[in-house]
């Protein structure tokens, strides 16, 4: 192929075309973990309650409520993935060779906010969250100015994903309790796991009956269908985790802060410093935007 400025501006428009499709064609699944938020600015404030504002009877005047807030500063980062296409390889006609490196462009960078929900995950009990504490902590208190009110837990350490312990975490999750003493009705909905403990989660939430354990007869499995089952593989590199999630609130455990979207670019003058010096015509990726944790009650972490 001749070497042309139009030539190379069909070549890569062409590029910009798969990149699109394959972007548009991914499925992440952050989506049912994280509130996905729009940001205009540097960074974003999110002020996280404590406790739930109730309906009371109305008797005598209003009483406006001070519901606590504190907040959580989610600073905007910026995110690249570059490649390099030779110049000799359009000359040769093989440029066709870097069709499916487009499409992984694509598809790595509608993935990329599953990968920023992997690192919360994986590292939530030593990332710190609105109240102080590690996201997925043992001791999270109740209220900070109270301590005589006691804590809470949502990470369980030495809890391997059975369906003895998915009870106990389901059940320490839905009482919870606010500020305020008064429940915060946490209703996990959704359980993730590594594909590790892919079997173990399908037979916890979808068998009609529980295995016999040591000698006893198996028992109706009264968990069946209290959660979604969603399947991570890139949390495989901790393959005893799994996580129990609250995503039904207008907030979810997660929240994926957006400042700009990905966008495919690149460099074919021949004017530019890359192919002057090096023959190399640049193309990639930049995004802008962060991860960060919203409400830990929402959470629960268990590790085998």
């Amino acid at each position: 192929m001749q070497v042309t400025q139009s030539n190379l501006n069909y070549i890569f428009n062409a590029f910009d075309i798969r990149f699109q499709l394959a972007y548009q064609g991914a499925s992440p699944w952050y989506q049912q973990v994280a509130t996905e938020v729009p940001s205009k600015t540097t960074q974003q404030t999110y002020a996280w309650m404590a406790k739930l504002p109730r309906l009371r009877e109305w008797l005598g005047e209003r009483v406006a409520q001070n519901v606590a807030t504190y907040g959580y500063v989610l600073v905007n980062k910026d995110y690249e993935l570059t490649e390099k296409l030779d110049r000799n390889m359009v000359e040769d006609d093989s440029v066709g060779l870097f069709n499916p490196i487009v499409d992984e462009m694509g598809l790595q960078s509608r993935l990329w906010p599953d990968d920023l929900m992997t690192i919360l995950l994986e590292g939530g009990e030593n990332t710190l969250c609105f109240d102080g504490q590690n996201f997925f902590d043992v001791d999270h208190p109740v209220d900070r100015r109270k301590p005589e009110l006691g804590t809470q837990q949502n990470f369980f350490p030495n809890t391997p994903l059975t369906s003895e312990n998915y009870a106990k975490v389901r059940s320490a999750m839905m009482s919870f309790r606010g500020e305020d003493q008064k429940p915060l009705y946490v209703v996990p909905k959704l359980l993730v796991v590594p594909p590790q403990l892919e079997q173990v989660g399908r037979l916890i939430l979808n068998a009609d009956m529980i295995p016999n354990v040591q000698g006893t007869a198996p028992q109706t499995n009264v968990y069946k269908g209290s959660a979604e089952l969603l399947v991570v593989p890139q949390l495989s590199i901790q393959p005893t985790s799994w996580y129990l999630l609250d995503v039904s609130r207008p907030i979810k455990p997660f929240v994926f802060q957006l400042r700009e979207a990905p966008q495919f670019t690149y460099l074919n003058n021949p004017n530019d410093l890359n192919v002057f010096q090096r023959r190399e015509y640049l193309f990639g990726v930049h995004a802008r935007g962060n991860a960060g944790y919203a409400l830990w009650f929402l959470a629960a972490k268990g590790v085998g």
